[in-house]
């Protein structure tokens, strides 16, 4: 039975194919055919759907009568049959439903039809329709779209795209895009491809219809779309004139998050037309911290003289201090006798532009923290919670080496510690270290004082007559460092140092050398550069003290791409024997050409295809310190590839074989593989400003640790402290714990000082605990344990109101000079046995330029403290999300001042006051909200 079961089907079938064949000639029989089939299936079909239904066949049946009178109403009712359709989410309008099977057939009507105003109406309703077929014939409705425009006069324009409804908008917009992108491809045969495509008018045609797709979507709460859409047809710059006060806003803060996503140039011109809409809807603070971002002195300076209000001025002032931004800048350099009066700043002004308040502020803000008393060494190692043996052998000198660091990292900034600022005469610290130690001993009075520039000195002076030379070295240094991000009037650290940088003794000219370098740190003072650059070019000068002054101006001219300085440093790079390019101190001198493009993206090309050229084996290490410095923060995927290529190279340590070859071979290897080492920082460099990029990354330094050479895993743990500095995540701290007890001692060094760095000023208790362990563990290696003594005073710097994090701003804008701060303390990481734990330990002064204070500190117009409730909670990325969400959450109110973590964010609890700042950080002017009543108190 089964086999004649299945053969009746077979013929059944077969004669209805048949009869598909026949009717194909015919086309109008084939649709009445399908409509029967249609009918009889949707017997479900309401009345009113079947009305509408005949109603729709009716008027296309009008259409294809010769009669042209009934052509204009017929095509009006159509267009207003599918206007007034509403429909579901989830539904088709059901005009389009029922109109579907006709497409083809109307298409080929249009096609007969002479140009006239009707054709032009007809073309419209069909770029309606052609939604329906977009899968089998791309771009039809903007094909109709753009021809319905082409066919009217120029007296009545076309509607608005936006009269049929969003979803229409959306299509064109998708459709915009790909249209622009296909034509892009091949310049030359515009002509041809339109021929193809059968889409008309020029790409002005298609960029004038994406302005009103544009203006539709800001005006229906799409502004994500309407960027999207400007940015893909390059018209970015457009949306200024199409945003208004309600729109501006959330327009500026998607631009501001697409810009780490965007390729260069995109991301420059993103910047720049987010500025021009804060600059234009006057939000200076907003506009300012764009320039700042620009880096761009023309834009700094319209911006900071663009209000009237003296208030806003003076938060103006702040966020330019706080960004390091230097003074010079402000003053106009045209028409010196026009604009004396502009260029003279009042005093309050300068005062907040320098920086000076910050000392007493900070002070002020840790006693209100009540953490003004000094701490003990006793008190941050907790020494009687360590299950050590009691029999040990420590390295006292190093010990009291590693308490020096711990004492002046812990109480930085409030000046008054037991062991140098407050200690009585003759008992200093100072006198229980040795030779080198005393530098860092000396010097440690600089970072206890940082930023009291007045009692600093007094302070400090002391020491600089001192008979001990290493002693006089360290005050030299120690004045610098306290000088560091605070600008004064007296430019007291050049006319201290400036004498002794032609010192005959190496330790006061490197110290006074590297002083300068942190003072002056952003400052681009061109009479320090004038003081400094014969140091870099001057080939009888051993290569510690060229480096070192090459950094220092690296650190002067951060970010600027200085090109005197530039070649010189290039000049002397290609001068140099390759003996000495082969010490260590090479990478320092090649550090300070990096900083010179920190974060200027392309404008490093020149430079690094000369280095190409050196024929050094420097030359690949500096290649690629330039250039992942020039991409610093940019989150840029393709350089974090070209770095990753770096690591990918198994580089031969030379073998024997090769000696007879070339004398310089033996040379080669310890040289060879630094790069690497580099590549891997320079990752983490690239991928920190952008959070999913950083989290990106710790997968790959994850690979590198296990499949790497012992060159790049050294550096790994290096890498994570930067990628998350002053932030400690969980899974960074448990990898580097498990990188501490690593087997190679100096992944394990490097990791220890990691951990320091990704808890610096957050008194994680976490980490004091692991370190705690580490400092049992390490108890018989004083080097690992000095190394953990380190870690501890980084954890609790500045009793944990200070960071080391680069970006601010609610993590928007990067300090160039921290970024420069902290590459150079990883750079003596890299070969710590020659920098750090050799003589030069006091390269961790390094990392004062991005320390920080972490505060929220709110003053009146007078810039008096005044105490308000604030709200402080974790962040919470709202950009481009319906409605008005919360910004922070699980938050705890406050009253100033209060101590923001890295990825908290604070926002007044009430509105009795009105900040000048958008963001509420370090230091924020309030006015008094003059609608705000006070009994009316909500409840929250």
């Amino acid at each position: 039975m089964m086999p004649t079961k299945v053969t009746i089907p077979v013929p059944s079938k077969d004669p209805k194919k048949k009869e598909e064949e026949n009717p194909e000639q015919d086309a109008k029989t084939a649709t009445a055919k399908k409509i029967k089939d249609e009918e009889k299936e949707g017997e479900d079909l309401s009345e009113e759907d079947l009305q509408l239904k005949n109603e729709l066949e009716m008027l296309i049946e009008r259409l294809r009568e010769p009669n042209t009178e009934l052509y204009r109403p017929a095509l009006e009712t159509l267009r207003t049959l599918i206007r007034t359709s509403t429909s579901s989410m989830t539904s088709v309008p059901k005009p389009l439903k029922f109109l579907h099977p006709h497409y083809p057939g109307l298409q080929a009507l249009y096609e007969t039809w002479p140009p006239s105003e009707d054709k032009s109406l007809f073309a419209d309703i069909l770029s309606v329709l052609a939604m329906t077929y977009s899968d089998t014939q791309p771009r039809g409705t903007l094909r109709y779209r753009l021809l319905s425009a082409s066919l009217r006069p120029a007296s009545s324009p076309l509607s608005e795209p936006g009269s049929w409804g969003h979803e229409y908008v959306r299509h064109l917009a998708a459709e915009l895009g790909e249209e622009y992108n296909s034509r892009e491809f091949d310049e030359e045969g515009i002509e041809k491809m339109s021929e193809e495509n059968k889409v008309p008018g020029t790409v002005d045609d298609l960029r004038s219809l994406a302005v009103e797709c544009a203006t539709f979507l800001l005006h229906h709460n799409a502004e994500p779309d309407a960027v999207d859409l400007l940015e893909e047809l390059e018209i970015v710059d457009r949306i200024v004139d199409l945003v208004d006060e309600n729109t501006y806003e959330r327009v500026c803060q998607y631009m501001i998050r697409c810009v780490n996503l965007l390729p260069p140039p995109d991301d420059i011109s993103f910047l720049r037309t987010a500025h021009k809409i804060y600059a234009k809807h006057n939000k200076f603070p907003q506009a300012l911290s764009l320039s700042i971002r620009l880096g761009d002195p023309e834009l700094i300076r319209k911006d900071f003289y663009a209000p009237a209000n003296p208030a806003m001025k003076k938060q103006l002032a702040f966020l330019l201090a706080r960004a390091q931004v230097p003074k010079e800048w402000l003053e106009t350099p045209t028409e010196d006798g026009m604009d004396d009066g502009e260029s003279e700043l009042p005093e309050d002004l300068v005062e907040c532009l320098s920086n000076t308040r910050l000392s007493s502020q900070f002070k002020e803000f840790g006693k209100e923290l009540n953490v003004l008393e000094p701490k003990s060494l006793e008190d941050v190692y907790k020494s009687h919670l360590e299950n050590t043996r009691p029999t040990t052998t420590v390295d006292s000198a190093k010990a009291n080496l590693a308490g020096t660091f711990v004492n002046a990292f812990v109480n930085a900034g409030f000046g008054n510690d037991k062991l140098m600022a407050k200690a009585e005469e003759g008992n200093s610290w100072v006198y229980k270290n040795k030779d080198h130690g005393m530098l860092s001993a000396a010097a440690s009075l600089g970072l206890s004082l940082l930023w009291d520039t007045d009692e600093g000195l007094s302070q400090v002076d002391r020491y600089t007559y001192s008979s001990e030379e290493y002693i006089k070295a360290g005050a030299l240094l120690a004045t610098g460092i306290l000088n560091t991000g605070v600008r004064t009037e007296a430019d007291a650290a050049l006319a201290l140092l400036g004498e002794y940088v032609e010192n005959k003794s190496v330790p006061l000219k490197t110290s006074a050398i590297v002083g300068l370098g942190l003072a002056y740190a952003g400052s681009q003072r061109e009479d320090v550069m004038q003081l400094l650059l014969p140091y870099v070019a001057d080939d009888s000068l051993s290569m510690e003290i060229a480096s070192l002054a090459s950094l220092a101006l690296g650190f002067i001219y951060v970010g600027s791409g200085n090109g005197e300085i530039a070649s010189t440093i290039l000049q002397t790079l290609m001068e140099r024997d390759d003996k000495q390019l082969d010490e260590k101190w090479a990478r320092y001198m090649v550090l300070g050409l990096a900083l010179l493009y920190l974060g200027l993206q392309d404008a490093s090309d020149a430079t690094i295809a000369t280095l190409k050229a050196i024929e050094h084996q420097i030359s690949q290490l500096a290649v690629v310190v330039v250039d992942m410095c020039s991409f610093a923060g940019t989150g840029n995927v393709l350089k974090v590839q070209e770095l990753l290529h770096c690591c990918d190279e198994h580089i031969e340590k030379a073998p024997k074989e090769k000696k007879d070859d070339k004398d310089t071979t033996p040379e080669e290897p310890p040289k060879d593989d630094t790069f690497q080492t580099f590549a891997v920082i320079g990752i983490a460099l690239v991928a920190m400003g952008e959070d999913i990029g950083a989290e990106m990354s710790l997968r790959q330094f994850n690979h590198l640790m296990h499949y790497g050479e012992p060159v790049i895993r050294k550096a790994v743990p290096l890498a994570l402290g930067l990628v998350s500095a002053s932030n400690p995540q969980l899974p960074i701290m448990d990898t580097l714990s498990k990188y501490s007890h690593d087997s190679d001692l100096q992944v394990a060094l490097n990791a220890i000082f990691a951990m320091g760095l990704i808890g610096a000023g957050t008194n994680n208790a976490r980490l004091a605990q692991m370190l705690r362990q580490l400092a049992g563990y390490y108890y018989k290696e004083p080097d690992c344990l000095f190394m953990v003594r380190i870690a501890q005073g980084l954890v609790h710097m500045g009793k944990g109101t200070l960071t080391i994090n680069p970006f601010w701003n609610d993590r928007t804008i990067m300090s160039r000079t921290a970024v420069a701060g902290l590459l150079a303390t990883l750079t003596a990481f890299t070969d710590a046995k020659g920098f750090i734990l050799d003589k030069y330990h006091w390269m961790l002064y390094f990392l004062v330029p991005s320390m920080y204070p972490r505060f929220l500190m709110t003053l009146d117009e007078d810039l008096n403290n005044i105490s308000v409730s604030v709200r402080v909670g974790q962040a919470v990325d709202v950009v481009g999300q319906a409605g008005k969400p919360r910004t922070i959450s699980g938050f705890q109110t406050h009253s100033t001042p209060v101590r923001l973590g890295t990825t908290e964010r604070a926002e007044l609890a009430t509105e009795e006051y009105i900040p000048f700042a958008h963001v509420l950080e370090g230091f924020v002017i309030l006015q008094k909200n003059p609608g705000w009543e006070s009994e009316d108190k909500m409840d929250i």
